[in-house]
C-alpha cells in the first residue's frame, strides 16, 4: 500500500474534503496547494500524478492529531473530568 493509498483511504474514512485537508496540514505549518494536493489524489496512471512523499503523509498525521484531540494547551486549559464511581 502506497503513502497515496493512505492519504485516500483516510480522506474517505473520515469524509475530509480538500479544503479539510490544506487546515489540517496548516496545523503543523505545512502549506500545500490545491493542485498538488488533486495531483496525489489521481490515478497513477494519469500524467498529472504525483505521488504522496513521507514528508506529507507524516504532517498530515501529525496535523490530524491535533485536529482531533486538539493542541496540549487546550487539553490543559479544559476541565478536567471526574472519574466513574459506580453506586449501588
Amino acid at each position: 500500500m502506497t503513502n497515496n493509498d493512505i492519504m485516500k483511504k483516510l480522506r474517505v474514512a473520515l469524509q475530509l474534503r480538500d479544503d479539510d485537508i490544506i487546515n489540517i496540514l496548516k496545523l503543523v505549518d505545512f502549506n500545500v496547494t490545491k493542485s498538488e494536493l488533486g495531483a496525489i489524489f489521481r490515478k497513477e496512471d494519469h500524467p498529472n500524478y504525483k505521488p504522496c512523499g513521507d514528508q506529507l503523509l507524516r504532517n498530515f498525521l501529525n496535523g490530524l492529531v491535533i485536529h482531533m484531540r486538539g493542541t496540549p494547551e487546550e487539553k490543559k486549559a479544559a476541565p478536567a473530568k471526574k472519574p466513574y464511581r459506580k453506586t449501588n
